[in-house]
């Protein structure tokens, strides 16, 4: 399961984010390192092609696709240097395959630290950028060597180098240029910067009434080129974290009544998970009947044996053929089976591309 991971500084709402999506678990407390070893929780992906899909077959069970997430330690000014957590902190980030930038907005005399969310994304890339620089060169002289003797390795110590460059200059490698052969290359390094990232601006209740003014300044400062290649990063998103913890905790009555009184819909939190799951180039297929009706999680671009795999080993290895119907006009349809009447039901080989929505039923054998 991919994970993605909540940074930011002290006091900028980790917690209680992580509290919101799973429900509690997490001490959230107006301090710094009340979080110290990360704190790790499982969100459901919320998806209304499932429910209208089990609606269809009359499924017994419903199961979404889902994300892990990791509430990490708050990161100080000098984490690079070993200040606050330092290299610890920076070893929870390495573990995650996406970053979730958790920047603080909101005014409050009683929680210290800034509430200017662009000056702390400055704090954090800087420590970010100045841990991916130190580690790439300590081993780029070591690679140039090798590479005098094995030609293999010239591509890698260009990447390194294109990457030290952007790293000086102090831009993110997810905010970088590099295209997608160089981050490849790269990817053996496990570079903090080369990994996917949102932010995501902590509102207070006041602010959500015109967030813009608030959001701008951060977009601007996170303009982004992709976020760090595969997904669909650089995004900037706002809520107020608290509101968001606080519906969490409701039943599902009282929660769409508190957001709805609020004006906030269906809250925040599902657009957030959307995005969070594009970011990692993560797309949705399912399969249904009675049994059940199953959003199952593959990568953008995989080819239909890869996302047969996700089910099962065997289904990959021993894969004969894909029956696919987009979600849509398997709804309209009514029936697998009346899908199969009207010609919308397709019969696909080794080399299709699974869309996202598509609905399938593999053959194999082993």
């Amino acid at each position: 399961m991919e994970r993605f991971g909540f940074v930011g500084l002290p006091n900028a709402g980790k917690s209680s984010l992580y509290n919101a999506l799973a429900g509690g678990g997490a001490l959230a407390a107006p301090y710094a390192f009340a979080t110290v070893d990360p704190n790790v929780g499982v969100a459901k992906v919320p998806d209304d092609r499932l429910g209208r899909l089990a609606e269809m077959s009359a499924s017994k069970e419903v199961i979404p696709a889902a994300v892990q997430f990791v509430d990490i330690a708050g990161l100080v000014k000098g984490a690079a240097q070993g200040e606050g957590l330092g290299n610890r902190f920076l070893a929870h980030i390495r573990e995650v395959d996406a970053i979730v930038f958790v920047l603080r907005a909101f005014a409050d005399a009683d929680v210290p630290g800034s509430d200017d969310p662009v000056e702390q994304l400055a704090t954090l890339e800087v420590e970010l950028v100045y841990a991916d620089l130190e580690s790439l060169e300590k081993q780029v002289d070591k690679r140039r060597k090798a590479a005098r003797a094995d030609s293999s390795l010239v591509d890698e110590v260009t990447a390194m180098d294109a990457a030290i460059e952007l790293l000086q200059a102090g831009t993110p490698l997810y905010r970088g240029d590099l295209d997608a052969s160089t981050r490849e290359l790269l990817r053996p390094f496990f570079l903090l910067t080369a990994k996917p990232a949102l932010a995501l601006v902590n509102l207070d209740e006041a602010q959500l009434d015109d967030p813009e003014p608030v959001l701008e300044p951060v977009r601007a400062a996170f303009a982004a080129s992709g976020g760090g290649g595969e997904g669909e990063g650089g995004q900037v998103l706002g809520l107020s974290i608290q509101l968001e913890a606080e519906a969490a905790m409701l039943d599902e009555e009282s929660r769409t009544e508190m957001l709805e009184e609020l004006g906030l819909g269906e809250g925040a939190l599902p657009a957030f998970l959307h995005a969070s799951y594009r970011m990692l180039g993560l797309r949705t297929y399912f399969t249904t009947g009675e049994k059940e009706t199953r959003a199952w999680t593959f990568r953008a671009g995989s080819r239909a044996p890869q996302a047969a795999g996700v089910i099962h080993t065997d289904f990959e290895r021993g894969f004969i053929r894909a029956e696919v119907v987009h979600w849509d006009e398997l709804l309209e349809a009514g029936s697998w089976s009346a899908a199969r009447d009207v010609g919308r039901l397709r019969v696909e080989g080794k080399d299709y591309e699974v869309l996202d929505g598509d609905v399938i039923e593999f053959r194999f054998n082993v």
